[in-house]
């Protein structure tokens, strides 16, 4: 559907960008979040948290957008870790074998700790 709105919103907690995604992340909506990632990493945030709790859908095309503000993140030395319980959403990371590449956490706070336990 078109008319499908894509609910963000960021905050920053102790050195850790947050970003809330709410919605579907699909080809309509993915150069939103897209954009809300290249502000945060624009504005020197290199600590990413990308809460997808309230995602109802996510395709190939968010995907791409996660993969790539890894890449991004991580040429500077930073990190980008997802925060998802949803089962159909964790399978679509297993499938595609990113649940080996990204950091996937039950809470922000589980996100947070972990990150902060890793050394560069």
């Amino acid at each position: 559907m078109l008319d499908m709105e894509l609910a963000l919103s960021s905050r920053t907690v102790d050195d850790f960008e947050i970003i809330e995604v709410g919605g579907e992340v699909d080809v309509y909506t993915a150069p939103k979040l897209r954009e809300a990632i290249v502000t945060a990493i624009e504005a020197g945030h290199t600590r990413l948290i990308i809460d997808v709790e309230r995602v109802d859908f996510l395709d190939s095309t968010g995907l791409g957008v996660l993969v790539g503000a890894l890449k991004r993140v991580r040429a500077d030395g930073g990190s980008l870790d997802i925060v998802c319980t949803h089962e159909r959403i964790l399978k679509i990371f297993g499938i595609t074998g990113l649940d080996k590449v990204f950091g996937l956490h039950a809470s922000i706070d589980e996100a947070r700790a972990a990150t902060h336990h890793e050394t560069p």
